[in-house]
């Protein structure tokens, strides 16, 4: 059943990112040099650190709202296995900001995910349209 995946996998997404906030308040209010972390609040880490935890978590409910409409159109709708897909690739979004932050790598994780929830959305939207002209008939 398409969809499922999108749904478990949002929830835990978003369970992660939600414990990932704890760490953020953690740097922000009792860690030892808590007053660098809080100056720092519109560069560098702490900026990507806040990006990754507000699009890890939008991400996550993206995923859930898309696979509980690919269930729930599952009979009406076309190329659902796609758009499952290229809505759970825009995972790669947060995590690559998270690898970035932490490891240093390269933003191609960034770019991937964006384009691939970009792509899920946008097509799924061209699907309800096309649900849409075909009930009309």
């Amino acid at each position: 059943m398409e969809g499922k995946k999108n749904i478990a996998i949002g929830f835990l997404t978003m369970g992660f990112f939600m414990l990932y906030g704890f760490l953020l308040i953690y740097l922000r209010d009792f860690a030892p040099d808590k007053l660098d972390w809080v100056n720092s609040y519109s560069i560098g880490k702490h900026f990507e650190s806040r990006l990754a935890h507000v699009h890890g978590n939008l991400f996550s409910v993206l995923n859930i709202i898309i696979g509980f409409l690919l269930i729930q159109f599952s009979n009406r709708l076309n190329q659902l296995d796609k758009i499952s897909w290229f809505a759970l690739g825009g995972l790669f979004m947060p995590l690559g900001i998270l690898s970035e932050v932490y490891f240093g790598l390269p933003p191609i994780l960034v770019l991937l995910g964006a384009i691939s929830m970009t792509t899920s959305v946008l097509w799924l939207g061209f699907a309800f349209f096309n649900l849409k002209s075909l009930e009309a008939k």
